[in-house]
């Protein structure tokens, strides 16, 4: 099983511009490519991702469509009282994030 990890709406550390359009690109060209990610997990400020529209969310549509659940967390959407503002996949727990981690054969971080 492949994991990709997104704790952030940005990629690197740097221009905050920078890092989101680096992550946006990263997405398109994971959603483009025949790499198969099962499960997508999104925290703290990656919880944006899933809560926003714009290019990241239309790689995650494709890459649902390709197969892969995703799940924000819970505790990350309640803290910003986001939660009715999720428009993709599901809402996690960390206990979910904690066995799916373990069992991983791979885990993507691009954050």
């Amino acid at each position: 099983m492949t994991f990709l990890y997104l704790n952030s709406d940005q990629m690197g550390h740097g221009d905050v511009e920078l890092g989101r359009k680096l992550l946006q690109s990263f997405l398109a060209e994971l959603a483009k490519s025949n790499i198969k990610v099962d499960v997508i997990g999104c925290v703290n400020s990656g919880i944006r991702l899933t809560i926003s529209n714009g290019k990241a969310l239309e790689s995650l549509q494709a890459l649902e469509k390709k197969g892969a659940q995703i799940a924000t967390c819970g505790t990350c959407l309640d803290y910003h009282d986001k939660r009715d503002d999720l428009l993709i996949g599901s809402i996690g727990t960390m206990e979910q994030t904690v066995q799916i981690m373990a069992q991983a054969d791979k885990v993507i971080r691009p954050t």
